[in-house]
Order: structure tokens, then sequence, then C-alpha cells
């Protein structure tokens, strides 16, 4: 769905309350996107309802099933999410903002040009999802799950991947900013044009650098190359 048209129905607001999926649904059937503030959606089913356009405020997702549900440029600001299921969900220009999804589902859904700024995502599930254009920064995303992510061309400040699995993701051209791919399982991984003079590679050793060809490495990063193979940088 479109973003909404200046003639479409305000947003209802929803504040401090418990709604359950028969009342969203409502709303949903009015075509009238929603406001919800310091709401307790904990393990409701949200799945396949068009939430298009609504904003969650300082609200508890905790498991709650959003699988295949279509939140376009939909908001998430100060929420708690934790294993919150967004399997398949269309997140196209959603924007998620200081809010807590750890160990959340969201594999095989749209991504592109989402915006995730302040984030806890670790252990995240973010396996086949479509991620052209998605912006990431100041979020952690240690151990999260992101096989086959694109951040191609992408400013990656303060972003924490320690220990995540990027297999085969697409870091062309992308920058690091005092982010981290300390221990982050790198295969098949795409480093072309990218520079990783801001990121924290965990000690880089002579097997892992041909993981990082075509990319930028600062001289510091080369000297613990060197050392890893018994030479010694003076």
């Amino acid at each position: 769905m479109a973003r909404a048209s200046p003639e479409s129905p305000a947003p209802a607001r929803i504040e401090g309350s418990s709604p359950s999926r028969v009342e969203l649904a409502a709303f949903v059937s009015a075509g009238r996107p929603v406001i919800l503030t310091h709401c307790d959606l904990e393990g409701v089913d949200l799945s396949d309802l068009d939430m298009t356009d609504w904003r969650f405020e300082a609200s508890a997702l905790k498991q709650t099933n959003l699988t295949g549900a279509t939140l376009e440029t939909a908001t998430f600001v100060g929420c708690k999410g934790a294993f919150a299921n967004f399997t398949g969900a269309r997140l196209t220009e959603a924007v998620f903002q200081s809010s807590d999804f750890n160990n959340a589902i969201f594999a095989g859904a749209s991504l592109s040009q989402a915006a995730f700024t302040g984030c806890k995502l670790t252990g995240a599930d973010f396996s086949h999802v479509k991620s052209t254009g998605t912006s990431i920064s100041e979020t952690t995303l240690s151990a999260a799950r992101l096989s086959g992510f694109s951040f191609r061309r992408a400013w990656l400040s303060k972003v924490d991947l320690s220990l995540a699995d990027l297999t085969k993701c697409d870091f062309r051209d992308a920058v690091f900013a005092e982010s981290s791919l300390r221990e982050a399982n790198l295969v098949d991984a795409r480093f072309e044009g990218a520079d990783l003079r801001g990121a924290d590679l965990g000690g880089l050793r002579l097997d892992d650098a041909r993981k990082f060809k075509g990319a930028t490495i600062s001289r510091g990063q080369a000297g613990d190359l060197l050392a890893e193979m018994g030479l010694k940088v003076r």
C-alpha cells in the first residue's frame, strides 16, 4: 500500500492498553492507521494484517506474531520486542529507533530502504531478507544471522557485527566507522572497495586476509596481519 494521502483518515490513537487482534483488525478494515503508545501487545497475533503507516511507541511486542504483516513506512520507537516474529513481513521504508528486538525473526522479510538506529538486535534472524538500501547505525547485531544481507555502499557507524553469521553478505564499497566484525563468520562475503579502517577485525589472521580482497585496511591492521606471519613491524 502506498503512503497515506492528505485525504486519508487521521490516525487513531491507543494509549496504555492491551488491544486484541480483533480490535486492531477493525482499524485495518477501515483503512485507518493507528498510533499505539505504551501498549502491551506481547504474544498477540497480528499476522497478515496491513498496518502500513502505523506507529508503535514504547510498546511491548515480545513474542508478537507479525508473520506476513504489511508494515511499510511503519515506525517502532522505544519498543521492546524480544522474539517478535516478522517472518515474511513487508517492512519497506520502516523505521526502528531505540528499540530492543533481541532474537527477533525477520527471515524472508522485505527491508528495502528500512532504517535501524540505536537498536539492540542481538541474535536476530535476518536470513534471506530483501535488504537493498537498508540503513543501520549505532546498532548491536552481535550473533545475528544475516546470511546474504546486502550492506553494499552502506555507512556502518557504531554497528556491532561481532560473532554474526555474515555468510555471502555484500559489503562492497561499504564504509566502517567504529564498528566490529570480531569473530564473525565471513565465508563467501564480498568486500571489494570496502573501507575497513574503522572496523574491529578481532586480530586479523593470514587466512582471514583473503576474505577482505579488494578492501582498504589501516597500517595498524596490516601490522597485525604481518605479526600473525611472525614478522615484526617497526
